[in-house]
């Protein structure tokens, strides 16, 4: 057996209907890459590992779960890659689909990781505390509208699957869970510079309640400030509408 590590956020899925909901997002297709993130104690890697035609990889940076699915799934022998998720390169070098029941403390900063990984991943499939999930998938004028909402939506279509109940993991969370697929807009917006897109979407939201004019004072250069768009404030602007100042004035 194996123990649970709250320093890592493991909560781990034992509903088998949950867990074959999860697969059964997969577009699986012949010849297709596959990574988990935290497969823990293997709830939904042994149905992946059944997946016909896929080359799997599962990413675990706890050694006593690496053993452990080592010792439980033989299948699995050679495929995992035992390294913190945040610390590791592509696991593969064409395109890989991203799968996982991501832990709670880390599953903002995957999320980068996996835009990191955009021209590699073209689609991400996650659980996360629904709070996360909501505010990856929220749109312009929410309260939960932020970062990461523009971030992810300006490269995938996030859509919000289903809600996992607290009762569906051991120990439960204190929070319900959801599911999140974001599938590959192919960059549609042709943004090449992605740290300078980056470093204006950060800086908009950094000080919310302030308009754009304020909150982007040392981010734009002075020729921007008399743009009408920085009248708003960071929530009321679409994806495209930053994609336009990006295009204006981070790119001279």
């Amino acid at each position: 057996m194996y123990t649970l590590k709250k320093s890592l956020g493991q909560h781990f899925l034992h509903d088998e209907n949950m867990c074959r909901r999860i697969v059964d997002l997969l577009d699986v297709k012949e010849g297709m890459r596959l990574v988990e993130v935290g497969p823990g104690g293997g709830a939904i890697t042994k149905y992946l590992l059944q997946l016909p035609g896929v080359d799997f990889k599962a990413i675990e940076v706890d050694t006593e779960k690496v053993d452990y699915l080592n010792n439980t799934y033989p299948a699995i022998a050679g495929k995992i890659i035992h390294k913190d998720i945040l610390q590791a390169d592509a696991p593969f070098t064409e395109p890989f689909t991203v799968i996982g029941n991501f832990p709670y403390n880390i599953s903002s900063p995957i999320l980068f990781k996996i835009l990191d990984w955009e021209p590699l991943v073209p689609e991400a499939i996650g659980m996360f505390q629904k709070e996360v999930a909501q505010r990856v998938a929220a749109g312009p004028g929410s309260k939960v509208y932020g970062i990461l909402s523009v971030l992810m939506q300006a490269f995938y279509k996030v859509t919000y699957e289903f809600d996992v109940n607290p009762g569906c993991f051991t120990p439960p969370p204190k929070v319900m869970s959801g599911v999140l697929r974001c599938t590959t807009l192919n960059n549609p917006h042709q943004i090449e510079e992605r740290r300078k897109f980056k470093t204006l979407v950060k800086a908009a939201f950094g000080q919310r309640r302030k308009t754009l004019r304020n909150a982007l004072k040392g981010t734009l250069p002075p020729a921007a400030m008399s743009d009408p768009m920085l009248d708003k404030r960071a929530e009321q602007l679409a994806v495209e509408d930053f994609v336009t100042l990006y295009r204006k004035y981070m790119l001279s």
